[in-house]
Order: C-alpha cells, then sequence, then structure tokens
C-alpha cells in the first residue's frame, strides 16, 4: 500500500492512468466508438467500482481512497490532487471547446439551425424532466423540482463528431442538410452550457441555509438576485470579453505565434471561471467557455492557442478528468435495479426527443421525411459536453439538490448507445445514395496533435 497524495506516490497514479486511459482509447477507436469512453472505462478498470466497493472488505483496487472497506495498492486522500487535475481538465475542455466556436458562421447558419437547437434542447429537457418525476417515488431521491431538471439538462447535451465523420464518409459534410446540422449542434451546446448556469445557480439560491446568510450572499441566494447576476456576469462577460478580444489581437499582431499569447489565454480562462464562479455564483465551465469563446474572435491567435491548449489538455488533463470518473463517480456496490431501470428509460428519453425534436423543425423547414430523420438521428449523439454536465449536477456544491454519482451510469450508457446508433442509422436513412469523399479527405492519421479532434469531437465547424 502505497499514499497517492506523495509527490512520488501521485506521479505513479499519473502513469497508471496515463496508460491505461491511451490503452483502453485506442481500443475503443478501433471499435468506432467515442476514445472518452474507453478513459471512463479504464477509469473504473483501475478504481474501486468492480473489485473495491462491490466486494466491500474482501476488495481490491489499484486506486483507491483513504476509510473505504477495502484494499488498495494506491491509496487517495478524499481531497486529493487527482480532483484538482480534473478540475483543470474540464475547465480547458470548456476553454477549447470555446475556442474552436466559429461566430461567423453561427451568424450564417440561419433559422433553422436555430431552431433546431432550441427544440434539441427543449424537446429532451422536458422529457427528462417528467420522466423523473414517477422515479422519485422509488428510492432514486429524484422527486425534488431540481433534480428532475438536472436530468433533463444531461440529456440536452449533443456531440457531433460521430455524426460529422460518417457526413465526411458519405460525402454529405458540405451539404446544405449537412452544414446545418453541425451549425445546431454547436448552437445546442451553447444553449445547453447556459442552461446549465441557469439551473445549478437556481439550485444553489433554493437550497438550504440561505435564510442565515447576510449581505451580498443573501442577495446571490434569492432566486430573484441568482437571475440578476446571471444576466450580470454575462453582460460583464461579454463587455470585458470585446476589450480583451482587441487586446489579444494586438498582442497577436505585436507577437505572432509565441507562447506569450497562450499562457495569457489560459490565464484569461481561469480568470473568466474564478469569477464566474466565486462572484457571480454561476458555473465556473461557463467562465471558461466564454473565455474561449471571446478569443475564437482573434483568428490567428486563437488557433495557435489552441492548438497548444489541446496538446497539454489530452496529453493529460482530459484522461484525468475522464478517468477520474470512472475512479471516483462510478460505482457499483449501491446500484439498485430501478437505477438501472431509469438509466435506460432515460436513454431512450434522450435518444427520441433529439430524433422527434430537431426531426419535426426539419420537416418544417420543407426538408422530406428522410432528410427530416437524417437531421434528428445526426442530432442525438451524445460525448463529452454530456458528461461535463453530469460532473457539474453530480458536485457536492449544490449541496441537497445535487444528483446522487450513481447517475453518472445513465450519461455513459447514453453515449454508448448514441455512439453505437447513430452511425448505423445515418448510413441506413442515406442508403446507396452516397457519394465518396475527395481523394486524401477521409484519412486519419495517428499523430497527437490531430488526435484531439477525434476525442472531443464536441465542436466542428464546416471550412
Amino acid at each position: 500500500m502505497f499514499e497517492g497524495n506523495s509527490a512520488l506516490g501521485f506521479c505513479m497514479v499519473l502513469a497508471i492512468i496515463l496508460f491505461s486511459t491511451k490503452l483502453l482509447g485506442l481500443i475503443f477507436r478501433k471499435l468506432g466508438l467515442p476514445q472518452v469512453l474507453g478513459y471512463i472505462i479504464a477509469g473504473i478498470l483501475i478504481g474501486p467500482a468492480l473489485f473495491g466497493d462491490t466486494l466491500g472488505e474482501n476488495g481490491v483496487a489499484l486506486i483507491g481512497f483513504e476509510g473505504k472497506a477495502y484494499h488498495s495498492f494506491l491509496v487517495l486522500p478524499e481531497d486529493n490532487a487527482l480532483s484538482i487535475f480534473a478540475k483543470i481538465g474540464v475547465l480547458l475542455l470548456m476553454f477549447s471547446t470555446g475556442l474552436e466556436t466559429n461566430l461567423k458562421e453561427l451568424k450564417q447558419t440561419g433559422l433553422a439551425a436555430v431552431l433546431i437547437a432550441c427544440t434539441g434542447v427543449f424537446v429532451p429537457l422536458v422529457l427528462g424532466f417528467l420522466i423523473s418525476l414517477p422515479f422519485g417515488n422509488i428510492g432514486l431521491g429524484t422527486s425534488n423540482i431540481y433534480r428532475c431538471i438536472f436530468i433533463g439538462t444531461i440529456l440536452t447535451a449533443t456531440s457531433v463528431a460521430i455524426t460529422v465523420s460518417v457526413l465526411k464518409e458519405l460525402g454529405k459534410i458540405n451539404t446544405k442538410l449537412g452544414t446545418t446540422i453541425v451549425s445546431a449542434a454547436i448552437i445546442d451546446d451553447v444553449i445547453g452550457i447556459v442552461l446549465l448556469s441557469v439551473v445549478t445557480s437556481m439550485a444553489k439560491a433554493g437550497g438550504a441555509g440561505a435564510e442565515n446568510l447576510s449581505g451580498f450572499d443573501w442577495f446571490k441566494a434569492q432566486w430573484w438576485g441568482t437571475i440578476i447576476m446571471i444576466i450580470a456576469f454575462f453582460a460583464v462577460a461579454i463587455l470585458a470579453g470585446w476589450g480583451f478580444s482587441k487586446l489579444f489581437k494586438w498582442l497577436d499582431k505585436k507577437w505572432p505565434i509565441t507562447h506569450r499569447i497562450p499562457v495569457f489565454s489560459l490565464a484569461l480562462c481561469f480568470l473568466y471561471s474564478w469569477v464566474a464562479e466565486e462572484v457571480f455564483g454561476v458555473a465556473d465551465i461557463t467562465g471558461a467557455f466564454l473565455a474561449g469563446v471571446v478569443l475564437s474572435t482573434t483568428h490567428r491567435a486563437s488557433e495557435y492557442t489552441d492548438k497548444k491548449v489541446e496538446v497539454n489538455t489530452y496529453t493529460i488533463f482530459a484522461p484525468v478528468f475522464f478517468a477520474n470518473i470512472g475512479i471516483s463517480s462510478i460505482s457499483f456496490a449501491g446500484l439498485k435495479p430501478a437505477i438501472l431501470l431509469f438509466a435506460v428509460v432515460a436513454v431512450l428519453a434522450g435518444l427520441i426527443g433529439k430524433i422527434v425534436g430537431c426531426g419535426a423543425v426539419c420537416k418544417a423547414f420543407k426538408y422530406n421525411w428522410r432528410e427530416s430523420a437524417i437531421g434528428g438521428v445526426g442530432m442525438m449523439a451524445r460525448g463529452e459536453v454530456a458528461l461535463i454536465v453530469t460532473g457539474a449536477v453530480t458536485s457536492t456544491a449544490i449541496g441537497a439538490n445535487a444528483l446522487p454519482p450513481e447517475f453518472m451510469l445513465m450519461t455513459v450508457l447514453l453515449i454508448l448507445v448514441s455512439s453505437i446508433l447513430t452511425p448505423v442509422f445515418l448510413k441506413l436513412l442515406y442508403g446507396k445514395n452516397k457519394q465518396l469523399p475527395p481523394a486524401g479527405g477521409g484519412g486519419s492519421t495517428e499523430n497527437e496533435i490531430s488526435e484531439p479532434s477525434e476525442i472531443a469531437g464536441e465542436q466542428t465547424s464546416v471550412q
């Protein structure tokens, strides 16, 4: 037994995580599944979920936690450096997502993409809320209105990475429908992140102990104060963002392609995150995302920054974040049949919500039935944004309104099922009426710089 909180002990923890996530990630990639699923499975295998918590005192785990009734090779305290690395990882992931957001392209997508995105958020949100209500009576603890909304919020996130790869394979990525799907998915994530901030802030405001607060803390704890703070944050973030955008454009002009630009960019990311959470009570990931959006307007500087951030993010911080989900957020020890049943129902609701909601809007915009079905199916894939949202709503920072960690299983199942079904359904819907991509345009490289887009792929723009 070794202490994982010492410097060398933690290095050993990182070594195990990085090796296992890379190995499982490559296996999942060969199977045509998102590498993030491999990362999470790696965390489950090296953590206590399978052979630690499940077997009690007789259980073993490669990486475990202090005070638990199982044996571990490496022991971490509950408050450990791994969680800090994971937090940095999620902030960098959202920052990178913001950097890859093309505001000019979003402006040109038109009303169709906006409405598809809105229905792609609204319908799964409502379905998730409705299916959560009856399950609160069978021991899931989801009768709390905020918890029900949280479940709906988890179902709203869209990952277009798989859809894009299939559309490229079929030669449909640059069609009107393909462009609309990609743009709608990007807008979908933006709406989902804003929604997450609103709901988490409201949940914090509705928590216990608000009556004992005073001054500014009391103001932020009121539902109307929460709304004012959210509006104020976005106003301040946008206004300050205009100034930061000008500053970074000047820096890029004076010192182009230098390391100081990514360094200053990361500083802005962490500053926005801190201000969002600590000053305005908004989710820190929203701050990181907006910092990325601000810098996305700087073009050459943002592209250079994104490349530098991706290397660090996907080399160490992202694998740690996803592995930590498997290590600390997934447990099969107290898994109830009700939770498994709910996970299946939630997955069905998440898939049907996207297909019906987005497909209906496509039909309203004069697409035929087959094209409308493609639009709905193209929006149903889930990825890391769903995991980030789930991590946020299972956080103890929300107090009594937080979801139990067991609900991470629902998200993992949703990603797995949607990742398998989306390519199958798209190819069936397109049938034999497909064209091959341009020569040399469909392959992928093994180098580490190109890998992040394959792992994450949450924001993919049509150039």
